[in-house]
């Protein structure tokens, strides 16, 4: 039996390398791509004709659309809605992501600690770059917690920032963590119908439930991604 892991064995597709730097095309990269341009023509698709009576495209789009930007008005306010392009791309390409990732034989990239992290650690740097650029030097005064005694800033300032950098660690590991331990679950399974036989009609109605809630798991650790993304924007757009 085939060990449940290796479906997240990153394989070379067209190598590269450039002096001791590994630039292949991989597996991973080839899922993302994938993933990008069914991104790109589902919303290109659902916007083309702007159809008073919307068609099935256009309601998808429509719909996915008023789903990120009142996640964005209810966490960062009207300000955030200036960012709401790069939000609406992240759960886009995310939940496309994992969705993809269900089919078998596909790679789902957000299993990945190495990706998640890229993505978590472009939200934190993007929103430090906007709290510097929308307060200045002001925005230092993010990690001096209000109304804190004065005798205990010496304490709780260096954890506020500890706390802020570690950041794209927890904001990656939720994402990472919850996709790895579906599919695998759906492999040990999917594993036993092969090995029971005749008897295998169990573990089959076990892995069509588990089909059936990865989907439900995509949907919202998307969800769970952009939601705090938008929070840490608006950490950086309003401070406290």
């Amino acid at each position: 039996m085939a060990s449940p892991l290796e479906q997240f064995q990153i394989e070379p597709i067209v190598p590269i390398t450039v002096g001791h730097i590994d630039l292949s095309f991989t597996n991973s990269s080839l899922w993302m791509a994938i993933s990008a341009a069914a991104v790109y023509a589902l919303v290109m698709a659902g916007t083309r004709h702007h159809a008073l009576v919307p068609g099935r495209l256009q309601t998808l789009v429509e719909i996915a659309y008023e789903f990120v930007a009142e996640m964005v008005r209810e966490n960062t306010g009207k300000e955030g809605m200036r960012f709401f392009p790069a939000i609406f791309t992240l759960f886009m390409f995310i939940l496309t992501g994992n969705f993809l990732g269900i089919i078998p034989g596909a790679f789902t990239f957000t299993s990945h600690i190495i990706v998640t992290f890229f993505m978590a650690i472009c939200v934190f740097l993007g929103v430090t770059a906007v709290g510097f650029w929308m307060h200045g030097v002001r925005f230092l005064l993010f990690f001096v917690p209000p109304g804190a005694p004065k005798l205990m800033l010496p304490i709780m300032v260096p954890i506020e920032i500890l706390s802020y950098f570690f950041r794209p660690v927890s904001h990656s590991i939720r994402l990472f963590v919850n996709m790895m331990a579906g599919h695998t679950m759906l492999k040990v399974f999917a594993g036993f119908i092969v090995a029971m036989g005749v008897f295998g009609v169990l573990p089959l109605s076990v892995n069509v439930a588990l089909t059936g809630f990865e989907f439900i798991v995509a949907l919202l650790q998307a969800y769970v991604f952009t939601v705090l993304t938008c929070l840490y924007l608006h950490d950086g757009i309003h401070m406290h």
